[in-house]
């Protein structure tokens, strides 16, 4: 198998040198377009091999020190101009600069897996058990530098400067510590010098490989994770006058914040308010004097998300002092709305249009799942698509954040021929 290996890296590379010179002299996006596409497809084992790798060994939120390291140094190898590490923790900003002047465009991707169980009986199962990337970080990696290295081999074509980010902390970093794109943003990832625009995918396994997804404005919620403190007064449980019952309040207060959505909120506006975990009294024959519960608050509205926090907090005083209780809510990591620059993605669909074609561009509902790639948005346009690798013929629908996550891997040609046309495009148009 390493001898086979081998030979299809050798067999890549000759082919994309071949390409060169038609990467150099496309005039026309469209003869651009062509030498993209061969140049991406004689990627194909390479691009393959390194998903797998990635893939093998996962690493946790803020843990990524092999992941970081294999990526610059391949980076390094390519040749590009800068390439700055250990920016946000384990994150890295890596600059090629065009032989022609122009605009600034950056391209992020992200870097941790998830601290879940692979089930999955693959040649690329993940060799540290209990992690698994679950979410098609490895995915976003991999088509990140498979752009990187085409790109790379075509400056004499670029029109600018391009930002590679390769952010750890997606999933949020650890209790206590600062990380992900937030992270990244306050040591300097968009600056010196500062895009004019950033773009990103995630993979989704319910949109078909070869397809695209987009949304403009809207694309993926607001999180909030939130932490309630109900306190009351401890005793026997024979005598429970005597207390004050938090394990009474909290029920109450549970099905209240419910209602914020079913009753208080315009109905035609998406919100979700998710208690996940409940910890409370230690004996059976105890009231207890405190709960917590702790959950998550999702909407596709900054002002609907500004209510609901309001309508929380009022909900949860009404309860409390009507049972001589107490409350405190911390809401802690949290993350904006996604929102598409709605001109950005205009101005952007011609290219996937025409490199996907237009039977494989769709626009699916906006969804409650979050991004902190919205935290770049916050700062600079941004346009984040998603990236299609299910495919139901072979069984690839396991939902992202799942045991049974897969990908078709066919999405890593077709994620790199977009992302390089998108990112090319935008140079030209600015």
């Amino acid at each position: 198998m390493k001898h086979l290996s081998l030979l299809l890296s050798i067999a890549s590379f000759c082919l994309f040198t071949a390409l060169l010179p038609l990467l150099a002299e496309g005039a026309e996006p469209a003869t651009r377009q062509a030498a993209i596409d061969q140049a991406a497809e004689s990627l194909r084992p390479k691009l393959i091999e390194l998903r797998r790798d990635f893939h093998r060994h996962p690493e946790l939120s803020n843990r990524e020190e092999r992941t970081a390291r294999v990526i610059a140094e391949k980076l390094r190898a390519l040749g590009f101009d800068e390439v700055r590490t250990n920016v946000g923790k384990h994150g890295i900003v890596a600059l090629l600069k065009g032989s022609q002047p122009g605009p600034v465009v950056a391209v992020r991707t992200d870097m941790d897996a998830l601290p879940i169980l692979e089930t999955l009986d693959v040649p690329y199962r993940s060799e540290n058990r209990g992690v698994k990337h679950a979410c098609g970080h490895d995915v976003h990696m991999t088509v990140e530098l498979g752009v990187a290295e085409i790109l790379s081999r075509m400056r004499d074509r670029i029109r600018g400067t391009i930002k590679f980010i390769f952010q750890p902390a997606e999933e949020g970093p650890p209790p206590g510590e600062e990380g992900g794109a937030e992270f990244m943003i306050k040591e300097g990832a968009l600056q010196n010098p500062r895009p004019s625009a950033i773009f990103g995918l995630h993979v989704m396994p319910n949109i078909e490989v070869g397809q695209i997804g987009y949304n403009s404005g809207p694309a993926m919620a607001s999180s909030d994770r939130f932490s309630i403190t109900l306190r009351g007064r401890k005793v026997h449980g024979a005598y429970p006058h005597d207390g004050i019952d938090t394990v009474v309040v909290a029920a109450e207060a549970i099905t209240a914040l419910q209602t914020i959505r079913s009753r208080r909120i315009n109905t035609m506006e998406p919100l979700v308010i998710t208690i996940g975990s409940i910890h409370g009294g230690n004996r059976f024959n105890i009231i207890a004097d405190e709960v917590v519960l702790e959950g998550t608050m999702r909407t596709l509205n900054e002002e609907v998300r500004s209510t609901a926090i309001e309508m929380m907090k009022k909900t949860l005083a009404g309860i409390t002092s009507a049972y001589g209780a107490s409350y405190e809510i911390d809401f802690g990591h949290n993350n904006p709305v996604t929102w598409n620059d709605p001109s950005l993605v205009e101005s952007t669909l011609p290219s996937i249009r025409r490199v996907v074609g237009e039977k494989n561009l769709i626009s699916p509902r906006p969804q409650m799942g979050a991004e902190d790639f919205s935290r770049f948005q916050q700062v600079i346009p941004g346009f984040f698509y998603f990236l299609g690798v299910g495919n139901k013929a072979r069984g690839i629908t396991g939902m992202i954040h799942t045991p049974e996550f897969d990908v078709d891997e066919e999405s890593l040609v077709v994620g790199v021929r977009v992302m390089a046309n998108v990112l090319l495009d935008y140079l030209d148009r600015q």
